[in-house]
């Protein structure tokens, strides 16, 4: 790893009840973020690719324990997203260098495709402020079941010398969805859209 990983967070969580109706099967999401050290904190680089190289290792690192701690194939996942917040003595490029050129492929490839941009979102933090880690559907946009997200708040991250990366990856959609469009089953997959 080019960048020291102080720590992992992994969360998942499991919704069987909803509103007092049963949720079958249950909805199961995870989300797996790394705290790491901020090559750039402090100073102007116009050359970025530790970052973008970093993405690429996170992707797969975070895409392997979130399907390790959800316990199912690679191929059950249905949804997944990404996010990073920077620590004060970073800048909003960093993060964007870390998620957008390649942290999607090394994801793609743990869980086997995936043909739908990764859905993410980016920002500045102190330590505690929580970011919502996006979720949309792996092989088509417009599967409005899967429009959701995981929030990400740790009390201690990032410093201001370091980024938090996250990724999140869910079996299905939100518990209960019923706003009608495209669903799992009838969406084609192809073009990444439907």
């Amino acid at each position: 790893m080019i960048s020291t990983i102080r720590k992992f967070v992994t969360a998942v969580e499991e919704t069987r009840l909803e509103m007092g109706q049963v949720v079958s099967p249950a909805s199961r999401r995870v989300m797996s973020a790394a705290i790491i050290e901020n090559p750039f904190a402090g100073r102007f680089a116009a050359d970025l690719e530790a970052l973008m190289t970093i993405g690429a290792e996170l992707g797969e690192l975070l895409t392997r324990r979130g399907v390790e701690a959800l316990e199912v194939d690679p191929a059950a996942i249905q949804s997944f997203g990404k996010a990073a917040a920077v620590g004060e003595n970073g800048e909003l490029e960093h993060a964007a260098a870390i998620l957008h050129p390649r942290l999607g492929a090394p994801m793609r490839d743990v869980l086997g495709g995936g043909k739908a941009l990764v859905p993410s979102s980016k920002k500045m933090s102190a330590p505690g402020q929580s970011i919502d880690v996006p979720l949309g559907h792996k092989n088509a946009a417009y599967v409005r079941s899967h429009f959701d997200a995981m929030e990400l708040s740790c009390p201690d991250a990032p410093q201001p010398n370091e980024i938090v990366v996250a990724i999140a990856l869910a079996t299905g959609g939100r518990p209960l969805p019923r706003i009608g469009g495209l669903t799992h089953e009838t969406a084609q997959g192809d073009d990444g859209l439907r």
